[in-house]
């Protein structure tokens, strides 16, 4: 009996070590070595995420050998780890500061390049948007934009999504202002697919967002959605 239930076991063993849990913990630094606080680190196949702590640490449990993880950090490169053997991990992070200066800015109706703005604005990529497993594009900007706050209260369609842009800019409605492709729009962008979105930029302040007057009391988010080419 004895050496069956030994058997057993040792049958089991391989199973137990592919689903193993990994707990991973790390540290997140800039080019110049300096810890980055309020890096966000998410599991692409689950969505599960945490941030840095002030000094640029992480840990992140419930991890299989083969899940990526997405650092993401406004102003900074994403960048992607596949989960190996390692338990530890250092992550450097690229500034796009550099790279972002030649991006161009929808600023109502106008183009401007990134450098040529005094004005708080940012760019959201796309493509590092689509990789998580959020299907809501507003939820999917917490932790990307600075200064942008996300808040849910969990209904599956995202009706309910909240956005804060630099706080409270006005005693009623503390929606922002929401331009789908040069159309002005109060009733937000929760039934657009992700997928449909070319570009998103974030306009903070009343110097890039003048041009819609009051009703950019409360910041301004300008979605520009895929158009059909030619081919």
């Amino acid at each position: 009996m004895k050496k069956y239930k030994m058997a057993i076991a040792l049958c089991l063993l391989p199973f137990s070590y592919i689903f193993a849990q990994e707990i991973v913990k790390g540290k997140v630094v800039s080019p110049n070595q300096k810890p980055l606080s309020g890096v966000t680190v998410t599991v692409s196949e689950t969505g599960v995420s945490t941030t840095t702590d002030n000094n640029g640490a992480f840990e992140i449990n419930d991890l299989q050998k083969g899940n990526t993880l997405v650092f993401t950090y406004p102003d900074y490169s994403t960048q992607e780890v596949v989960v190996d053997e390692k338990t530890v991990l250092n992550i450097t992070l690229a500034n796009d500061k550099i790279k972002n200066i030649d991006e161009v800015v929808v600023t109502g109706y106008t183009k401007q390049k990134k450098a040529d703005i005094t004005g708080a604005v940012s760019i959201v990529e796309m493509k590092d948007l689509n990789k998580q497993a959020e299907p809501n594009p507003i939820k999917a900007l917490q932790g990307r934009v600075a200064a942008v706050n996300i808040s849910t209260d969990g209904s599956p369609s995202g009706g309910n999504t909240k956005v804060l842009i630099r706080g409270v800019g006005t005693l009623n409605n503390t929606d922002p202002l929401y331009v789908i492709d040069g159309v002005p729009t109060k009733a937000g962008m929760h039934e657009l697919n992700s997928g449909d979105i070319e570009s998103m930029q974030v306009l903070k302040d009343a110097s890039s967002a003048s041009i819609y007057g009051s009703r950019a009391a409360n910041g301004v988010i300008i979605i520009t959605t895929k158009k059909g080419k030619k081919g």
